[in-house]
């Protein structure tokens, strides 16, 4: 009698220990978020040169909405064109990339509610004083990053018969180009224009905003739970004064 109480308990035991280590974490597994981002894009997302972890106001956004919700995230550090495309496919469960809400966008995914707004804006090499306005453009070459609102900006320029337009998979490399000479002008947010004008030197920002977008972070389309619990988060950030942090952080 005794012995078969015994082998009960052991079996008992070792169930319960099952339960710990297989069904928890899976629950957990559940609770993290896949965010797919582009780090080349100051101040929303980049790689700190001294620790080589992702920063920006979009890394810290995302991770005080995930503790205001209680989940978890884990960043997927890609370029922007897989970040639209992977979310499409609902590959990555978010994308917090400085991503415009755009009515194409929203027919394959969801967004959370806006949280900055931007424009479009082209840059130039310094010194160059006749290059400001969009006709003054006409027959130049102007980059920008594949799948940004830029970029198809200056695909439809191009479609006028205006510019020459040459995409590139990562922006860093688009001014790069611009600061060799190599291309006449780069398209893209300003809030990004005006950071890598600091940063790469010998750019300037020139003429009026070609847009006025809003950016958001967009979500996979069939997750309407997480859509909610973004909003949510996004909504006590901002209550809680860490969203105005974070702004004067980046100096956004």
């Amino acid at each position: 009698m005794k012995k078969g109480i015994i082998i009960a308990i052991i079996v008992l035991a070792v169930l319960v220990a099952a339960w710990f280590l297989f069904l928890k974490p899976a629950n957990n597994s559940e609770a993290v978020v896949r965010v797919g981002v582009d780090a080349s894009w100051p101040p929303f997302e980049m790689v700190d040169e001294g620790t080589k972890e992702l920063t920006g106001f979009d890394i810290d956004l995302t991770k005080a909405i995930a503790e205001a919700e209680g989940f978890q995230v884990e960043f997927v550090n890609i370029g922007f064109d897989a970040v639209i495309a992977g979310l499409a496919q609902c590959q990555y469960d978010a994308g917090a990339s400085a991503i415009s809400i755009t009515d194409e966008r929203k027919e394959t995914m969801l967004f959370s509610d806006p949280y900055y707004a931007i424009g479009q804006i082209m840059t130039v090499k310094e010194g160059v004083t006749d290059l400001v306005n969009k006709e003054d453009f006409a027959g130049k070459t102007v980059g920008g990053q594949t799948g940004t609102t830029g970029a198809i900006m200056i695909q439809e320029w191009e479609a006028e018969g205006l510019v020459t337009y040459k995409g590139y998979d990562s922006i860093d490399l688009a001014f790069m180009d611009l600061k060799n000479g190599q291309i006449d002008g780069v398209l893209t947010d300003n809030t990004l224009a005006e950071g890598y004008a600091v940063s790469l030197g010998g750019l300037t920002p020139v003429g009026d905003l070609y847009s006025s977008e809003d950016l958001g972070i967009a979500i996979c389309k069939s997750n309407t739970e997480l859509q909610t619990k973004i909003n949510e988060g996004l909504k006590k950030v901002k209550e809680s004064g860490k969203f105005d942090e974070l702004l004067a952080k980046y100096e956004l």
